[in-house]
């Protein structure tokens, strides 16, 4: 289980490295840090998301299926890959960089001031879920769109600043 040791590097907004910390430092002082997200999608175009567990920012809600801290000196594509294995079981997948957006929170105690590096996973693989979700949904893309138009309570906040940024052409009129 993660104590919030595991040290993570603190950037400036055009991503340049500026020192190394515990992520528990980080979210005390509200320091800028890299995370990785990652939209899974299936090879008919659906979108899978999962409803986070009680003890999670958006506990309840649904939001990308694939997220967490980059490492200290880890790539983007290690941390994806590794994210990727140790929240869905996806191990094999073909993947692209979306982009990438500052979000700031403070939620559950800390300040989440996190650097969100976006990538889109495409695979039909049966994803295995870990402790930090109780469920998983596959949307074809109109159903989302529709479910976020008609019920954006059902979704988190992190999903609605991601959708907002990276797909409002997808999902927003």
């Amino acid at each position: 289980m993660d104590t919030g040791d595991e040290p993570v590097d603190i950037i400036n907004e055009m991503r340049e490295f500026q020192f190394s910390c515990p992520k528990r430092e980080a979210h005390a002082r509200g320091l800028l840090h890299p995370t990785i997200l990652a939209e899974v999608i299936d090879s008919e175009g659906n979108w899978t998301l999962v409803k986070q567990a009680h003890d999670r920012q958006d506990a309840g809600r649904y939001v990308s299926p694939v997220g967490g801290h980059i490492r200290s000196g880890e790539s983007d594509a290690a941390s994806l890959k590794r994210e990727a294995y140790e929240e869905m079981g996806l191990k094999k997948f073909k993947y692209q960089h979306i982009g990438s957006a500052v979000y700031y929170r403070e939620i559950i105690g800390r300040k989440e001031n996190h650097l969100f590096v976006l990538f889109e996973i495409y695979t039909d693989q049966e994803p295995a879920l870990n402790h930090e979700s109780v469920s998983l949904r596959v949307f074809p893309q109109a159903v989302l769109k529709q479910q976020m138009k008609e019920h954006p309570e059902l979704f988190g906040d992190a999903w609605h600043f991601v959708a907002n940024t990276f797909y409002r052409q997808l999902f927003y009129d």
